[in-house]
């Protein structure tokens, strides 16, 4: 059907050309503020589409023409029209998961963090496993990791293991250590840290490798609950605009689903998908190359991880922590050794796969810029689009590698201004200086791809925008922005946010801008983002959101829907 759409779209075109009557359009959005990310064609009132794609962009008066019968108009009144975000950073179904787990990220104390797993613990069922949670530790007075005894007297029958926002540790109760078998005997494993007391039992905190001791213990995710995950998933992305996603290191069941409803007309989000590179063999084996698949279903990329995060203590630098001294952080368990994660770079290289590395102290950073060197030195240059996820905080020297490398950016902004609130005690102000350095990348000529890294953030798009233009710290102790001298004007993050996502997946030539051609996805906003305040972009909704020129969003029915 996809493939007769498309042959359609051609036609259409084929016979304007030659001055023969064009097909009608089958949905024309007129009367709008189109910004189409097009330097060609930078601002428009309306859009044609047929089928799939976009036929016409242009006046009002000049889409008229393709107005038919059986067209269907929309009316934008003089609303904004963007091209569809696409998140260049996420944990899909980790997102779907946590719309419906106990929500940990807000609690301003351990007592209310304490509380919120207690009255979740008496709604679920002996043995059941807790997890997710997104707890915060940042946002507490005082900013202390918490421990198993805060929750222990509450879940003595249901093993907990609630992560913490970043990903990169997760707090266990005594039953789920038990279950996995983890105490004062166990042995931190290669890039993984049991955090202990004095007396050199676990307190129940994992950072990084060592978690993976805990989940091999937690039963895998049957199909309808996974499913379920996802399909939540789709919808809250539909309702922010977001209409293509990349999804870093999503199971093999994940994909399959992603199949199983793309069969079904139900993936109304597109997926670029990247196993992790510890996978890399079962990619090589079948012989795709980078970006294999449909426009709504791809494969063809590698994730792997340098290192760990910031606020988990764990992110590999050259320096010690200013509050740390002694700590460098930790290079990932598939840094041990080095050796390790070059072969498997080199293997995914080899295969034509793309690249895309997490790497967020300048140390670990460095590392993975010196395997891309040594691989284009190896295997030659060619255009491989190599991605650094994150990207956070930089040694001045590998700014010049990273464009000569033409390594993409993949950065989450939103990432800056939660760090931001603490990250100069942890590394002092001139590293915190090439933190986030969004302008700094620009000016060498790198490009960036925006994204979230949800569910460590948030997905909705306007607090992304929000975040790359005021770079206003969430604790408002920095309303003119957290170093400033990196912000990025709102038609940079758009930018970055469409067409540079894109980029990063080879896909600007499909999707990205609105041009006649290229697929329709397309967002309608309740304000215009690109003539109001940027203190006012976080407070901006999403009003309508088409993928393929098909509505999968529209608040109007949201709300009718949700007051019935």
């Amino acid at each position: 059907m996809k493939r007769c759409l498309t042959l359609l779209f051609f036609v259409a075109i084929s016979l304007t050309a030659f001055g023969q009557p064009k097909p009608a359009a089958d949905l024309i959005i007129q009367n709008a503020r189109v910004w189409t990310v097009d330097a060609s064609q930078p601002e428009a009132e309306a859009v044609a589409i047929l089928g799939e794609r976009i036929v016409a962009v242009g006046s009002s008066q000049q889409i008229q023409s393709w107005k038919g019968t059986h067209t269907y108009v929309v009316n934008a009144g003089g609303k904004r029209l963007l091209p569809g975000f696409n998140d260049a950073h996420v944990h899909f179904l980790d997102g779907g998961l946590q719309l419906d787990s106990v929500q940990l990220n807000d609690a301003t104390n351990a007592q209310e963090f304490a509380r919120r797993i207690r009255e979740r613990a008496a709604k679920t069922a002996k043995g059941e496993w807790m997890l997710n949670g997104d707890w915060d530790e940042t946002k507490w007075t005082p900013a202390e990791m918490p421990t198993k005894e805060l929750i222990d007297s509450s879940t003595s029958d249901i093993p907990v293991a609630v992560s913490r926002y970043d990903g990169h540790m997760v707090l266990a109760n005594s039953a789920a250590l038990k279950i996995a078998g983890i105490t004062a005997q166990t042995p931190d494993p290669d890039g993984g840290v049991i955090m202990r007391d004095k007396n050199g039992n676990p307190t129940g905190g994992l950072k990084d490798a060592a978690q993976d001791m805990l989940f091999k213990a937690i039963p895998a995710l049957s199909h309808d609950p996974r499913r379920h995950a996802i399909e939540r998933a789709l919808e809250h992305a539909a309702s922010v605009g977001v209409t293509s996603v990349q999804n870093m290191n999503p199971d093999y069941a994940d994909i399959a689903i992603y199949n199983e409803l793309l069969d079904e007309g139900k993936l109304t989000t597109r997926i670029y998908a990247a196993p992790l590179i510890t996978q890399v063999d079962d990619q090589v084996k079948i012989g795709i190359k980078r970006a294999f698949g449909s426009s709504y279903l791809r494969i063809g990329a590698l994730k792997a991880y340098a290192d760990g995060s910031l606020g988990s203590a764990t992110a590999y630098f050259f320096e010690p922590f200013s509050d740390k001294p002694g700590n460098r952080g930790l290079l990932s368990d598939e840094m041990h050794p080095v050796s390790l994660m070059r072969d498997r770079m080199m293997r995914g290289d080899d295969a034509g796969l793309q690249l895309c590395t997490h790497a967020i102290g300048d140390a670990g950073i460095s590392a993975i810029l010196d395997i891309y060197s040594e691989i284009e030195k190896q295997h030659g240059v060619r255009e491989r689009r190599w991605r650094i996820e994150h990207a956070q905080h930089m040694a001045a020297k590998d700014f010049d590698r990273f464009s000569k490398l033409k390594v993409i950016a993949s950065v989450q902004p939103y990432h800056a201004i939660d760090d931001g609130r603490w990250a100069e005690g942890r590394i002092g102000h001139d590293r915190a200086s090439r933190t986030y350095a969004f302008r700094t990348f620009l000016d060498h000529g790198v490009r960036l791809a925006l994204g979230t890294d949800w569910s460590v953030a948030p997905l909705n798009p306007m607090l992304t925008l929000y975040a790359a233009t005021t770079r206003a710290t969430l604790d408002g102790k920095n309303p003119g922005g957290w170093f400033p001298e990196q912000k990025l004007t709102i038609q940079e993050a758009i930018e970055a946010y469409t067409m540079g996502s894109s980029y990063a997946e080879f896909q600007e030539k499909e999707k990205g801008s609105i041009t006649p051609g290229k697929l329709a996805d397309m967002v309608l906003l309740s304000d215009d983002v690109l003539k109001i305040d940027p203190v006012k972009i976080r407070d901006v909704k999403v009003l309508k959101t088409w993928v393929g020129g098909k509505l999968i969003f529209d608040a109007d029915v949201s709300r009718h829907s949700a007051s019935n």
